[in-house]
């Protein structure tokens, strides 16, 4: 029997020519990364256990990008943790602010994870590298201490869900809106534990930045990986950054999958995701009248090129509506020199935005834009929990870069086309 591409790349990473959904396995880990709330968890994890040497300090990323650069005395205090061991192990994929960014753009950015590798981080969205071709998933801090010190982890295999996307996208129809519209249709628990395969004609009009974002968002479905098939974007993408080699897996002909669920693409226009949670989307057209208090535009969802060059787009020539804070965050250093080289900066600035150094902050509630009582947001990012971005009876509509960038314009949720021309 024929295997999927999640099951090969576990199956190469635990020595065995074939594995199979259900079976527990034990594989090698090609990165473990931490950010600064769990990697100092499982510092303290790793020290407990005994731990004197990480098991190579070239397969370790440790990134301060949550709280950083540091926002009171105690992400002071964590960051500092991160820093210290970083220094001590000498590990080689740690970057202060300044060189940073958030992690799940920055480490492919600069070509630390590839196709074919298994990454473990202690961060839910470590499942973003799925898009390279990657076996990829969030793990606990106690695991991540037991990857460091071994370099191993264990696994479940998980069955896999396919997904196959046909058709021409709608105008202003990104990344962001296929997988907001699958999560719509699944709900949030519709893959528990299942690798999500994403497929189709559709995705090769996708950039390699459309392709993370969908492949970030795969837990919000409660999937185990979101993983693609590396094509010829993804080897134009890597073969600039990558410093090893590396192997694309594909899936079998005769693979066994647990569902196949098929997308008519042309059906689908830019979607929202109302309060609170990522399930509950519409398309903007059917949203209503619903006026804001702040954009935010970044994150490690939609905070990259591809991201800030599609809002520019929009905002090119226009002010933010005059109720409405737009805080724009790119997501890694790179991406926020590029944004002045293209004069992307120039245009936000014009706009009335503003534009902070990259960090997570707003995403999870740490700072630089939080909101108060009563007040809504337009995010790109991947989360709209109760009390996510702020305040607990605070909302917050999840969206692409280009609805978000409208609606900082318009002062409500709206559509791209009512303010920009293709």
């Amino acid at each position: 029997m024929g295997m999927t591409i999640t099951q090969k790349i576990l199956a190469r990473h635990c020595h065995k020519e074939f594995v199979e959904p259900g079976e527990l396995i034990m594989a090698d880990v090609d990165l473990a990364l931490a950010n600064d709330i769990t990697g100092p968890v499982s510092i303290e994890e790793f020290k407990k256990a005994g731990g004197k040497k990480v098991f190579d300090r070239g397969k370790i990323a440790l990134i301060p990008d949550h709280f950083a650069p540091n926002k009171d005395i105690k992400s002071a205090e964590l960051c500092k943790t991160l820093r210290d061991f970083a220094r001590e192990q000498q590990i080689v994929h740690y970057y202060e602010v300044g060189r940073m960014g958030v992690e799940h753009a920055l480490l492919p950015e600069q070509g630390i994870v590839l196709p074919g590798d298994l990454v473990v981080g202690a961060d839910s969205h470590t499942c973003t590298y799925g898009a390279l071709g990657a076996f990829s998933t969030g793990v606990g801090s106690t695991d991540l201490a037991f990857a460091m010190m071994t370099g191993k982890c264990w696994f479940k295999v998980p069955e896999t869900i396919k997904f196959i996307y046909h058709g021409k996208l709608n105008p202003w129809v990104t990344g962001k809106d296929l997988i907001l519209y699958t999560i719509g249709d699944i709900g949030v628990d519709g893959a528990l534990y299942k690798a999500m395969e994403f497929t189709g004609d559709a995705l090769k009009s996708l950039t390699m930045d459309e392709r993370f974002t969908m492949s970030n968002m795969a837990i919000e479905a409660g999937g185990k990986n979101g993983i693609m098939e590396a094509d010829n974007i993804t080897i134009e993408y890597v073969k600039a950054r990558a410093k090893r080699d590396y192997e694309i897996f594909k899936s079998d002909d005769d693979a066994k999958y647990c569902q196949v669920i098929d997308y008519d693409v042309s059906k689908i226009e830019p979607q929202i995701a109302l309060p609170h949670l990522p399930e509950n989307t519409v398309g903007v057209s059917k949203v209503g009248d619903i006026s804001i208090d702040q954009v935010v535009i970044g994150s490690c969802t939609n905070g990259r090129l591809e991201d800030m060059r599609t809002a520019a787009k929009v905002i090119k020539g226009h002010r933010v509506h005059p109720d409405v804070r737009l805080i724009v965050i790119p997501a890694t250093q790179e991406v926020y020199r590029q944004m002045i080289i293209e004069g992307i900066m120039e245009i936000f600035l014009e706009s009335g935005a503003a534009v902070s150094t990259p960090t997570c902050g707003p995403c999870l509630g740490g700072y630089m834009g939080i909101l108060a009582k009563g007040e809504r947001a337009v995010s790109t990012t991947n989360r709209n929990f109760v009390g996510r971005m702020g305040h607990p009876e605070s909302e917050i509509y999840l969206a692409s870069p280009a609805v978000a960038a409208a609606s900082a314009i318009k002062g409500r949720i709206a559509h791209p086309e009512e303010v920009a021309k293709i």
